[in-house]
């Protein structure tokens, strides 16, 4: 679908023309702008859009209000959004727009028209909206972002029963084939024959076999970046069984896995100059005859034992061994992604993801590129004093805390474990998800932190 062009010779445009408060108050001094303005209750305030009417009944001029009342770092993403969900087929030419906010324009002007619609009888027929940008506007990466976000939107949107552990692998090889990388994967058994016992241990209660995808691509000689995604395709809670509002939206357990691989497609589709390397563990958590039980103790890779506290906190033991894996080739960076706890949801709700790191001025660079981009990110504490509620009577580590406070900062720690020794590690405890929509941001699966994360990554390895 064609979102923008450069053609400055493009005829029937329509203006958008943006205002503030103050700046409409003298433009509207006009009878016509002032009665059309009062009938719309059109300000300038953020977000209002004015369409005045010709008089052959054909939409003149678009006017939109910046004078937004919250600081949010996502409103010129949501602006352009609302414009290009509800403005008409046809084209248009942002006038006074600022040079610095082009990339939230092209953004939101793709955003804005996303929706979910695989398993709807009736889909909504696509409108042919133009955004007429300048010629210096990079709509390359613009599209390859828009690509990328909808990606995982449309892996975590989908369920489970279409979006098993062989599901995922099928959509990154997909991945795998557009950009030429190595796609490797362990399944089964298998798995405890190449040092992965907690990612088969979680997954062999289900009928779907675990399996583990390790997608390679790049020079050898470029940094070593390696991501890795948390990829729960369902979630019951195993043996300690999820009640039924806990298990609801457990389709979207997988979205570490999800954001991981589109971050990947990213990278690739910008051709950063990294070796990139992605670890998927993909698993369900069933509560079948062979699920792992409470108090079981289990081997790692790091020949750590663990014992289960808990069957429903799964993720942790899946990333271990991933993480461990990722460490021992000592990367210039590793990232994981991973829909974790709630408790990062009860700290900073669906809008802020938190990120752990050892690392200060990686932390600074990750905040500032948040802010650029309009992807909000929230550092946390690895607390270390809190390590100690992981403590096992009979392992070397209990995969939950013994204490029902800070329940994010714990399960970070217990990560660190497995990465240990090492420093240049960033931990994302996504949600995955929005309860609410806004203009661009519909309800349903989101994808955290991606474009924070590209935006970081960008900068720390140029061109």
């Amino acid at each position: 679908m064609k979102l923008f062009t450069k053609n400055q010779k493009e005829t029937s445009v329509r203006p958008i023309v943006f205002v503030d408060i103050q700046s409409w108050k003298e433009m509207a001094k006009g009878v016509k702008l002032e009665n059309e303005a009062t009938i719309a209750d059109f300000s300038g305030k953020g977000g209002q859009i004015l369409k005045t009417i010709d008089q052959k009944g054909q939409i003149e001029t678009i006017y939109a209000g910046t004078s937004f009342k919250d600081e949010d770092p996502r409103n010129w993403i949501t602006l352009f959004a609302k414009l290009s969900s509800s403005l008409p087929e046809g084209t248009y030419k942002p006038e006074g727009w600022p040079d610095d906010k082009w990339y939230q324009a092209g953004l939101g002007w793709g955003l804005g028209r996303y929706e979910f619609d695989r398993y709807k009888k009736e889909k909504k027929e696509l409108l042919k909206k133009i955004l007429l940008v300048p010629e210096e506007a990079p709509t390359e990466f613009w599209q390859n972002s828009l690509n990328s976000v909808v990606l995982a939107r449309d892996l975590i949107n989908t369920p489970a029963s279409d979006m098993g552990p062989e599901d995922l692998v099928r959509q990154a090889a997909e991945v795998a084939n557009r950009f030429q990388a190595q796609l490797r994967t362990v399944r089964g058994e298998d798995l405890l024959l190449e040092g992965f016992p907690a990612v088969y241990a979680v997954g062999k209660g289900s009928e779907r076999a675990p399996v583990l995808m390790d997608l390679r691509w790049g020079q050898k000689d470029h940094p070593k970046l390696t991501l890795v995604g948390k990829g729960v395709v369902f979630d019951t809670g195993g043996l300690n069984l999820k009640p039924a509002a806990g298990m609801r939206n457990m389709k979207k357990d997988m979205g570490g896995g999800a954001v991981s691989l589109a971050l990947a497609s990213l990278i690739m589709a910008e051709k950063l100059p990294v070796n990139l390397r992605l670890l998927i563990p993909a698993v369900e958590n069933s509560p079948g005859m062979r699920a792992y039980r409470p108090g079981d103790v289990l081997e790692t890779r790091k020949k750590i034992t663990v014992e289960v506290g808990n069957t429903d906190a799964e993720g942790r033991l899946i990333l271990c061994d991933a993480l461990t894996c990722a460490a021992e080739e000592e990367p210039d960076l590793i990232l994981d992604f991973s829909t974790l706890t709630g408790a990062a949801r009860v700290a900073l709700g669906q809008d802020l993801p938190p990120f752990y790191t050892p690392d200060s001025k990686i932390a600074h660079e990750l905040f500032r590129a948040a802010e650029i981009v309009g992807d909000p990110l929230w550092q946390m504490p690895l607390w270390g004093p809190y390590r100690k509620s992981l403590k096992s009577d009979i392992a070397d580590l209990s995969n939950v805390s013994n204490s029902p406070l800070a329940g994010s900062i714990t399960a970070a720690l217990f990560l660190y474990e497995f990465v240990k020794p090492a420093k240049n590690w960033v931990h994302f405890d996504i949600f995955g998800w929005r309860n609410s929509a806004m203009p661009g941001f519909p309800k349903g699966a989101e994808a955290n932190a991606l474009r924070a994360v590209f935006k970081f990554l960008a900068n720390r390895y140029p061109h």
